[in-house]
């Protein structure tokens, strides 16, 4: 185990050292350019918020790649309570597609991404009540480690921390960035212990973000400014960035022209703010001669003051028609940068001999545990090697690439990597040796001389022993300690956990393969992501990254399921096998039943095929009382006897990387007291984040789905129940325009029941009357557990066929109710009553009225996380929504 964490840590490492690569949609020239004007930059900005799409994407991008100014993103948590527009994933599953559309955009805007451990728990309408959720000191702590790794100069809050943020959780962010500019220096507050050993870092300005407020800014930047080398301005590529957010809906257009972009001065530690100024960087300087006056070996005091010597003679040499002009030079610069970090790397170099046995600066190097000048020195010098790096490698025309034969490996298999060094470029190269990330191979051969118009290929063995983790998110490997993601396993000494916070979400380790390439005389790392590759005939080449896996994983196809209590029930539930191996499997299954369950047909061993899928039916018969109950499946692998109880589903879109979530092999079965009327049949049109109808038929609901082309043709005659989805308006124009149907149908006779929408739905004709929701705060509740009086005990809604009590309005989860109409046309008929603590009663959670000879339910009410939860009450409550047209019988 030992010998396993020290070769994480070291990948870690090497990951720092290496060369990143440049921005996704530059290359060559262009990509060496930008490049080396960030190679006289030496200062650090950080933007703090609270949920992906809080930060200001124009600023970072203006910052990132019009200024050269290394950018980072803090946000507190991964937008796990949010809804989806793109798909079914909710909380940490949304959580990952979340966090994977922040490094998408970063990649395109040049930012870093960081986040805390802050689960977002959904929407909370004041920063008090976020505390309540969320470990205050732990989270500032958190922030405290992240800012004395980064090293920003400048904190930018996006929110002002005070109730006008409209959220809780951006509240939270507001005041806790203004903590963070305090604390990070604060060594009695927060000891080196407390951060891994890390230097305490005093960042030099703070500012407020003024988009909305210009009239209180300090500083105003055009951040529409046009790069004639790019063809785009930096607003443009900020609307790509943007772009990035899908599951938000939160495609933009990208603006030619000027855009202002405006923050507030609120604490200076280099002069009394003061208002206005020129430059968000004014009082800070920027250049290397920033460190004249460090003592440091004489080594690296000469290599360091030879830099700006080196740099000029790069520029000097600048010519996008001729790149291969600036190796020289920038093999020069390059040797300058390493030669002063490693001098000042090696022991002695720490004030503090003694941080060196903490495990981030075992990890990491002295250099985080090093006094805060020397520290902030390395920091820059390392951020100077990789573009230096990744400017030589293109100047030199080196292309490096690393394939597989598959996308999976399972433990204990083998993965043959096929490294190959292009050398596109005019001169002769060597390549010195070649490693990769995970693999504890690196092979370091006589040197290879590389032709121009050439390659050299080797390959690496990937055997991955069962020490090594299957591939998921990081974050996910423990379970939550309420709404704090936990960094360390009980017993754990790893830093890993904590290396991965500090590092930024950017920079984990993916299985990456490296080459050392002698260019112009001096050594450099080129690095490549070990991706499967294969054409798809509609896509063209598609690149999938690696990812470890067991030799086989269970999962079973829902992980809650309803099922009618008090009645025999006979279901399949079936377990499905993936297998990640070359060979076939055989895999033994066994079972844990809750009592009142027995097993109908369950075969005890199956064979999977290499590679391959197996989906085992199981069926099971019971008579279950009203409650909850779990049943679990173990899958026992013959050949390597690893027995496994989880498995994974593929959360795969375009826009982002793919990602495998695992979830334990069980499912919670929620056994409802529910009646279903037996003419109930209905029709269903989901909406966003929507998995409630498989909940229905679950019940015994007659359930029909239809999408928007299917509503348009389809003899609603026959159904005496149509349902549309939350949100489904906004997220379908051609369901939006099928509206006229919908009421249509009620004025027939059939009832509808409608789930909430946001300000679309006062556009008229989209409901039957009538309704007015407040812009950006809307009426909310928030509070699960908010008391519920009834406004009319006779109302059908909640008498029949389930007569609803105070027990259904139990063990509700996140929320109540969501974008609560304010006013409502007297023709609807409110039935229930709530409210948050201190604010007013809220009537819109459940809007009943006549149209026609039908019945119109539209509710509030936030089904779509009830259900697929399998929460009892929402249940019993939906299917007399249901219900609410049908004569009792």
């Amino acid at each position: 185990m030992r010998g396993a964490r020290r070769s994480l840590l070291a990948a870690f490492a090497l990951l720092l050292a290496a060369p990143r690569s440049g921005f996704a949609q530059e290359r060559g020239a262009v990509a060496l350019a930008e490049s080396v004007r960030g190679l006289g930059n030496t200062v650090r900005v950080l933007m703090i918020g609270a949920h992906p799409d809080d930060e200001d994407t124009q600023l970072i991008t203006w910052l990132a790649r019009g200024r050269r100014v290394e950018t980072g993103y803090l946000s507190l948590t991964r937008g796990d309570g949010g809804q989806n527009l793109i798909g079914n994933e909710l909380g940490p599953a949304l959580g990952v597609v979340r966090t994977e559309e922040l490094l998408a955009a970063r990649r395109l805007d040049g930012g870093r991404q960081f986040f805390t451990r802050a689960y977002d728990f959904g929407f909370s309408k004041n920063a008090e009540e976020t505390w309540t959720h969320w470990a205050h000191d732990s989270l500032l702590k958190d922030m405290v480690t992240i800012v004395r790794a980064y090293r920003p100069h400048v904190i930018i809050a996006v929110f002002s921390g005070t109730p006008r943020d409209g959220h809780g959780h951006h509240q939270a962010s507001g005041i806790l960035a203004r903590e963070v500019f305090d604390a990070a220096a604060d060594t009695v507050r927060f000891p080196r212990s407390e951060s891994g050993s890390l230097a305490p870092w005093a960042p030099l300005k703070f500012y407020r973000a003024q988009r909305f407020n210009p009239a209180d800014a300090t500083v105003a930047m055009n951040v529409g400014a046009y790069n004639p080398l790019l063809g785009r301005s930096y607003a443009e590529i900020a609307g790509e960035s943007r772009s990035q957010h899908l599951s938000q809906a939160f495609g933009t257009i990208q603006p030619k022209g000027a855009r202002l972009d405006y923050v507030r001065l609120e604490a200076s530690r280099v002069g009394a703010p003061s208002a206005p100024e020129g430059d968000i960087l004014a009082g800070i300087d920027t250049a290397w001669a920033r460190f004249a006056g460090v003592a440091m070996p004489g080594a690296a005091r000469a290599a360091l003051d030879s830099l700006p010597g080196a740099l000029d003679a790069v520029n000097a040499s600048l010519s996008l028609r001729h790149p291969g002009q600036s190796t020289a030079p920038l093999a020069r610069y390059l040797q300058l940068a390493t030669a002063a970090r490693d001098s000042l790397m090696r022991p002695g170099f720490s004030n503090d001999p003694r941080s060196r046995d903490e495990s981030l600066c075992r990890a990491w190097g002295v250099a985080l545990c090093a006094d805060p000048v020397k520290g902030d020195l390395v920091t820059t010098l390392d951020r100077a090697i990789r573009l230096a790096s990744s400017a030589l490698l293109e100047s030199a025309g080196i292309a490096v690439e690393a394939l597989a034969p598959r996308e999976v490996v399972a433990t204990g298999d083998t993965l043959p990597i096929a490294l190959e060094v292009f050398n596109r470029g005019g001169e002769v190269v060597q390549l010195l040796g070649t490693g990769a990330t995970q693999t504890q191979v690196n092979l370091q051969p006589a040197p290879v001389t590389i032709l121009p118009d050439s390659s050299a290929r080797t390959t690496l063995p990937f055997v991955p022993s069962r020490m090594v983790r299957p591939t998921m998110p990081w974050w996910l490997e423990r379970d939550r300690n309420g709404d704090m993601f936990r960094l360390q396993a009980e017993r754990a000494s790893s830093s890993v956990p904590l290396l991965n916070l500090v590092v930024g979400e950017d920079r984990i380790p993916a299985m990456t393969a490296r080459a050392t390439v002698r260019i112009a005389g001096v050594p450099v790392e080129a690095e490549a992501p070990v991706v499967h590759r294969y054409a798809d005939p509609a896509r063209g080449e598609i690149r999938r990254p690696i990812a470890v896996t067991l030799p086989v994983t269970a999962l079973l196809e829902r992980s809650v399921e309803y099922l009618p209590a008090n009645r025999p029930v006979s279901r399949r539930i079936t377990v499905h096998l993936q297998s990640g191996s070359t060979s076939p499997r055989v895999v033994g299954l066994g079972y844990l039943l809750p009592d009142g369950m027995r097993l109908d047909s369950a075969p005890p061993k199956v064979t999977v095929p290499p590679m391959g899928q197996l989906a085992v039916p199981v069926r099971v018969r019971s008579r279950l009382s009203p409650g909850q109950y779990v049943f679990n499946a173990t899958a026992t692998d013959s050949t390597s006897g690893i027995a496994t109880s989880n498995g994974y589903v593929m959360i795969d879109y375009p826009h982002i990387r793919p990602q495998r979530f695992y979830r334990p092999a069980a499912v919670l079965l929620s056994a409802v007291d529910v009646t279903v009327p037996a003419a109930l049949n209905v029709a269903y049109v989901a909406g966003v984040s929507d998995d409630v109808a498989p909940m229905l038929q679950q019940l015994g609901v007659r359930v029909t789905v239809l999408d928007a082309a299917q509503l348009a043709t389809a003899d609603l005659s026959r159904f005496t129940t149509l349902v549309i989805g939350p949100r489904a308006y906004q997220a379908s124009d051609a369901l939006a325009a099928l509206a006229p149907k919908v009421i249509a149908f009620a004025r027939a006779g059939g009832t509808v029941v409608m789930q909430y929408g946001q300000q679309e739905m006062q556009r008229p004709g989209f409901l039957p009357y009538p309704v007015t929701i407040a812009p950006r705060t809307a009426d909310r509740v928030t509070d699960e557990n908010a008391a519920v009086t009834v406004l009319d005990p006779a109302a059908k809604v909640l008498t029949w066929p389930n007569r609803i009590g105070d027990a259904d309005w139990a063990n509700w989860i996140q929320e109540r109710a969501v974008y609560m109409p304010r006013t409502f046309d007297p023709a609807w008929k409110p039935v229930i009553e709530m409210h948050d603590p201190d604010e007013p009663p809220v009537q819109s959670g459940i809007l009943v009225a006549k149209v026609g000879r039908g019945t119109f339910v539209y509710t509030t009410l936030a089904f779509f996380r009830q259900l697929p939860n399998g929460v009892p009450g929402p249940a019993r409550l939906f299917v007399n929504l249901l219900a609410a047209g049908l004569p009792p019988q």
